[in-house]
């Protein structure tokens, strides 16, 4: 494993983060997710991603049990608030001082730890003065409950924002958690160099676009039973949109490139998100060990030049650059 600092602070992250959206709590049974954490472990992954929301905090429970008995300080725990959890009432949700300051004591119970390495705000809140909710950061910091700050799916100009105030407040925002693939790039134009400005990296998530990368749906062919878009839990529906015949043509093209490297499809795409030197890490996800164990031998490829331009070839115009997307696919109001 290799490592990498975050954003404009000493903290180290392993290049490959493990994350449990979708998985624990929803669609695997808790013994095969500890299984699969453990092999996070042995595969030397430090840093561990979930949140309030997934699975209902199902997950971070789950994700607490699976790591009791290691030692606390050799892990980077990450979680989230934003999102609708619980009963779903009037103040279940947003980034107001009230549900951070309530969320991160669930987190912290669920989690069993008395703290969070990182505390990201899962999306923007519209409708809470962002006064409001970096004060509320920053207690959540003073009080020990959470070393750092981060946000996710934020736009560059609420990334500006939010590390200004973040400073004028005494704390840092260190991290963006963005969706980014060879298929996914609307974060290139604005939200990297905004971050990079702001003293802030990305921990990106779906490096292999939800599975698409791994190359193993086919144009013209039904997805293989039990593959992410065939589970209605909630993987169908966020796949959708790259499951078009041109899309799944232009991703076969990827397969001699692959080889030619001597990669896997699915290193591959991990691989090349790390070539972006404003990205910390990739969070991968999975539903079998050996699923860690492939995406973690992406960690310290330097992909040559050749290979980054035969990538662009390949996918020519399937692949979203539109940094507008950002902002239109975020919450117009609070959930």
């Amino acid at each position: 494993m290799e490592f990498r600092y975050l954003g404009n602070s000493g903290l180290r992250i392993s290049e490959v983060t493990y994350g449990n959206w979708l998985t624990h709590g929803s669609q695997v049974e808790n013994d095969v997710a500890a299984t699969c954490v453990r092999a996070a472990l042995d595969a030397g992954i430090t840093s561990f991603d979930t949140a309030d929301v997934y699975a209902n905090t199902v997950a971070e429970s789950v994700l607490g049990d699976a790591l009791k008995g290691e030692r606390r300080e050799s892990l980077e725990i990450f979680t989230k608030v934003f999102w609708p959890t619980g009963p779903k009432g009037p103040n279940d949700s947003g980034l107001s001082r009230k549900h951070i300051m309530e969320s991160i004591n669930g987190s912290l119970q669920r989690l069993q730890t008395d703290y969070v390495d990182l505390y990201q705000a899962h999306r923007y809140d519209p409708v809470t003065p962002l006064e409001e909710t970096m004060q509320a950061f920053a207690d959540v910091v003073r009080q020990g409950k959470a070393l750092y700050i981060g946000v996710s799916e934020w736009t560059a100009e609420q990334i500006t924002a939010g590390a200004a105030m973040a400073k004028e407040l005494g704390f840092q925002l260190i991290s963006s958690q963005p969706q980014y693939s060879m298929l996914w790039r609307v974060i290139e134009d604005e939200v990297v160099p905004a971050s990079r400005e702001a003293g802030v990296s990305q921990i990106v998530w779906s490096p292999i676009a939800q599975g698409v990368l791994t190359g193993k749906y086919q144009p013209g062919q039904p997805p293989p039973e039990g593959s992410r878009a065939t589970d209605e839990k909630g993987g169908a529906s966020t796949i959708t949109r790259f499951m078009t015949d041109e899309t799944l043509t232009a991703v076969q093209r990827l397969k001699p490139i692959a080889e030619s490297v001597d990669l896997s499809m699915s290193q591959l795409a991990v691989a090349w998100v790390l070539q972006n030197d404003n990205v910390a890490s990739a969070i991968v996800g999975a539903s079998r060990p050996e699923q860690v164990h492939e995406n973690v031998g992406a960690v310290g490829v330097k992909l040559p030049a050749e290979t980054l331009a035969a990538i662009d070839d390949a996918l020519g115009g399937v692949v979203e650059r539109d940094p507008g997307k950002t902002a239109e696919n975020a919450p117009k109001e609070r959930p």
